[in-house]
């Protein structure tokens, strides 16, 4: 069954907790049916209205601005470094540090948003990112530069996973609607990021720290207005759950893969700029038109190749895609307009893989949505904050080429892992969709 046919015979009914994948009196043999989501919408019962709820743009928006904050200082990343005596590697840790919270602190966001709620939770989340991307602006060294970015990855933490399950809750049209809505707001927040830094950097590198503030400051407001009372938290839920339930094959696999996934990501995101002769302003367009074509990709073309290939086959040939891309980037790491095109056009397998990551780590175990995230998260977070720092050093002491091999090798060790060992569970999981 298709993802389109799935959302029409089994769209929860507005204001009702989102059921199961499966028909009633069907059941998957060997997989348990999908979990529960611990945030559950709470407008009232009606006549279908058509389009989403205020709510569901509310936190798209939000999400976006989030999203913006990781593409956002990579227009001044040699900029950063100039002002700052810093080099490669020292300025990677500004991705470094901001991941590695983000990823620790996925552990406790399902136990804080069951406490105290999805909504407090959203916005306690983004007060903490306001506070500290504020305070990053004012940095006068590298450290404290890195310092402050880790307490945006706290903030950052309590957001992003709270959101999705909320955007999951609040949502018309199932499940993978809603992460589809997600993802979009990802590659718009990753693609205009970069030209907002650029922009703003042009300005004084401090800028888009501040900018970034002053953008949360309006998410906080709109979710101020617009969010009241329309998410609750049902499940009570335990610090060490989402641990637990990594100890599902499947997540745990899926879990390493996206890990793997994300050493090849950061290996684009966080180096590439300093291979390039480029200002902040073209380092600002080539990642705008990489981003662009995630988001498309994320949106429209997850879907599609899940349903031309099924979900392994599309894992698998993206998974390869991207490898050859960072081969190739490794080979002509020198010729800037080769780069050039090769990053703008890894923004298509990268935003398939990421919607296919996200609907995958949400459906193939029997936990709440929200536990899932936050086991899931928590491992392949731990990809994406070591990425860069590797790929700074490799560059430094190897040479420009070095970041890419290294990318290219843990992006085949991610497919390695879906061939293999994933296999059975995303067959389990394409046979329900």
């Amino acid at each position: 069954m298709t993802l389109a046919r799935k959302e029409d015979l089994f769209a929860p009914t507005p204001g009702a907790p989102e059921t199961t994948d499966h028909p009633t009196g069907a059941a998957a043999p060997t997989e348990p049916t999908e979990p529960t989501d611990a945030a559950v919408p709470t407008e009232p019962t009606g006549p279908a209205k058509s389009g989403q709820p205020v709510a569901v743009w509310v936190l798209a928006f939000a999400a976006m601005v989030s999203f913006m904050g990781i593409g956002l200082v990579d227009p001044i990343l040699k900029s950063i470094a100039a002002n700052l005596n810093a080099s490669p590697s020292e300025v990677s840790l500004l991705f470094t540090s901001y991941l590695l919270v983000t990823s620790v602190a996925m552990l406790i966001t399902s136990f804080v948003s069951s406490r105290f709620g999805g909504r407090t939770t959203l916005m306690a989340g983004l007060v903490v990112i306001i506070v500290f991307a504020t305070l990053a602006g004012t940095s006068d060294s590298v450290a404290a530069l890195v310092g402050w970015r880790a307490g945006w990855g706290l903030g950052n933490a309590l957001f992003i996973a709270t959101a999705l399950a909320a955007i999951i809750a609040v949502a018309r049209g199932g499940a993978e609607k809603a992460v589809t809505l997600y993802e979009a707001a990802l590659g718009v927040g990753i693609s205009v990021g970069p030209l907002v830094g650029a922009f703003l950097g042009t300005i004084n590198w401090r800028a888009p720290f501040f900018g970034v503030a002053v953008l949360m400051g309006i998410a906080l407001l709109a979710i101020a207005l617009f969010l009241k009372d329309k998410v609750r938290v049902a499940q009570a839920i335990r610090p060490a759950d989402p641990i637990r339930a990594l100890g599902h094959g499947g997540l745990l696999v899926l879990g390493i893969a996206a890990l793997l996934y994300n050493g090849g990501f950061f290996a684009v995101l966080a180096f590439t700029p300093f291979t390039l002769p480029y200002t902040a302003f073209g380092i600002g367009f080539l990642f705008f038109g990489w981003g662009v074509l995630l988001g498309v990709c994320a949106v429209w073309g997850a879907p599609w190749m899940h349903r031309r290939f099924g979900l392994t086959n599309a894992f698998l040939i993206t998974l390869g895609a991207f490898t050859a891309i960072l081969v190739a980037l490794a080979l002509t790491v020198d010729n800037h307009v080769a780069v050039t095109v090769l990053v703008i056009a890894c923004g298509a397998p990268l935003g398939v893989l990421n919607t296919l990551f996200t609907e995958s780590a949400m459906n193939v175990s029997p936990v709440p949505r929200p536990v899932a995230s936050a086991g899931y998260n928590f491992v392949r977070f731990l990809g994406a904050a070591a990425s860069p720092w590797i790929c700074g050093k490799l560059g430094e002491e190897v040479g420009l080429a070095a970041p890419f091999w290294f990318g290219g090798a843990c992006v085949l060790g991610a497919l390695l892992m879906i061939g293999v060992l994933g296999r059975r569970h995303l067959a389990a999981i394409n046979a329900r969709h």
